[in-house]
């Protein structure tokens, strides 16, 4: 459940290819962050609008708040990375997105993947020893970087949470603001 206020002041990046975001992974996320009272901005490799995708229908279009060149993990308080195929296949290619995306997990920041989204996460070398979910066809792909994959609605691991589907997105969405409003996490803070 949302309470209002519960993410007051913090920003959050949503990092998304300017292609391929599942829509609703995008959208419900940044619904949960601002009522819970966060500020969600879009980050993408290049500026203008990103395409988002339901399924394989071309969905909205929604405008990029920052290049993912002109930030850091510095200027955002935790990270949201929707899914979809091709979303993630195409940030994993960018080494600014990786490097970003790295970065909030080398700072002890939340982050929160869905679907398709730890693709990026495995091409940034994070994922070795956390217990972690994904659309199962990534399974071998966590296995093989390291993860412990478990077939689970939502897993949290020290700040990091997954889920698996659209169908996971109530789970996801109150564990991301569960775990956004806590910040930092005191026991992957400790273990670094």
């Amino acid at each position: 459940m949302v309470v209002a206020n519960e993410l007051a002041g913090k920003r959050v990046a949503f990092m998304v290819a300017p292609e391929g975001a599942e829509q609703v992974e995008l959208t419900e996320p940044w619904r949960a962050v601002q009522e819970a009272g966060g500020r969600p901005a879009l980050i993408s490799t290049s500026g203008g609008k990103i395409q988002a995708f339901n399924h394989l229908d071309r969905g909205d279009t929604f405008p990029v708040d920052h290049v993912v060149t002109d930030v850091s993990a510095d200027d955002f308080d935790a990270l949201v990375l929707p899914g979809g195929v091709a979303n993630p296949d195409f940030l994993r290619m960018n080494a600014y997105a990786v490097r970003f995306a790295g970065t909030f997990f080398a700072q002890h920041k939340p982050v929160a993947a869905i679907c398709h989204a730890s693709w990026t996460l495995v091409e940034a070398d994070v994922v070795r020893g956390r217990r972690m979910t994904s659309w199962p066809s990534l399974r071998t792909d966590l296995r093989n970087a390291g993860a412990d994959w478990v077939d689970e609605e939502v897993v949290v691991d020290n700040g990091f949470v997954t889920s698996r589907k659209p169908d996971d997105l109530p789970a996801f969405c109150g564990k991301l603001v569960e775990e956004f409003a806590e910040g930092k996490h005191r026991e992957q803070a400790t273990s670094a």
